[in-house]
């Protein structure tokens, strides 16, 4: 049986952490993803002092639910390739602090979102920053023996795994790998989901699971707040896919329900569209 994890911004926002990871256990799961994103709410989190961290802790010991990845998205704000070297260093720093509070945590893997920038233009300066600067990354994340692990995105700059392949023959680790999200994935026309999940195997350390609406020459597509079954994501074919080429790893559910009024309910409501699926594909028991 695999690991099933939910992120943290599924779940209601104003709990506490062992709150959070208690109904996170009622609903069914093995793991929270926290959420480091471009807010100065959460990246406060970066500064969390010794007692803080001691007390979350003691939150995953006493509910038995782990804390296995960190979402770090606050690099949308402060890019690895930004032109402005002072935003550079503010990236570096940012990702020094989140391996320092995933060592403390037990923390597994930080997954970093695949922008070379994201509000600013892109050009061929931002991607060599930005390869630059993930290289070093990388290097401060060996010395801790966590995993970076780029998630496919709703941007051309990293919208398949091919893309990452590229990046990753250009930093050649262990500690660099890619984090898949099968509606990202999905959504871009020039994607053969299949293919891309072949080529990228071996470099896979966690998969999302959310829906998308696709890309056309006429629409953006939409990458958040699709309700499961209403995009354009063949959940099936791609667990089946994932099973026959042996994946053993972790899968998140990836939702934004914090502040909604029943998120328990689109919870449940996401694990039965899900569960039927991730146990036709032998991921499951029940």
């Amino acid at each position: 049986m695999t690991t099933l994890g939910i992120y943290e911004k599924a779940l209601p926002k104003n709990i506490s952490w062992k709150e959070r990871l208690l109904l996170a256990k009622k609903l069914g799961f093995d793991f929270v993803e926290m959420s480091i994103d471009e807010t100065d709410e959460r990246l406060d989190r970066l500064d969390w002092t010794r007692e803080e961290r001691k007390e979350i802790r003691e939150a995953i010991y006493e509910t038995n639910v782990k804390i296995l990845s960190i979402c770090l998205s606050g690099h949308r704000r402060f890019p690895f390739g930004s032109e402005d070297a002072k935003v550079r260093a503010i990236a570096l720093e940012l990702m020094e602090k989140a391996l320092n509070l995933a060592s403390d945590l037990g923390v597994r893997t930080i997954q970093l979102a695949g922008y070379d920038v994201y509000y600013e233009e892109k050009t061929l300066r931002s991607r060599e920053y930005f390869i630059e600067n993930l290289k070093q990354a990388v290097a401060m994340a060996a010395s801790k023996e966590i995993v970076l692990s780029i998630e496919i995105m709703d941007d051309p700059f990293m919208n398949s795994i091919s893309k990452f392949l590229k990046i990753k023959e250009q930093i050649r680790s262990p500690y660099l790998q890619v984090y898949p999200d099968l509606g990202n994935l999905s959504a871009w026309p020039g994607n053969d989901v299949g293919y891309e999940l072949e080529i990228g195997i071996d470099q896979i350390s966690a998969i999302h699971l959310k829906d998308t609406l696709a890309v056309t020459d006429q629409f953006a597509g939409k990458f958040k707040e699709v309700p499961f079954g209403n995009g354009c994501v063949d959940f099936l074919g791609c667990l089946k896919t994932l099973k026959r080429l042996e994946y053993h790893g972790p899968f998140l559910i990836e939702m934004w329900s914090e502040n909604s009024d029943t998120p328990e309910k689109e919870i449940e409501e996401a694990k039965a569209f899900l569960w039927p699926y991730l146990k036709e594909a032998g991921y499951i028991d029940n």
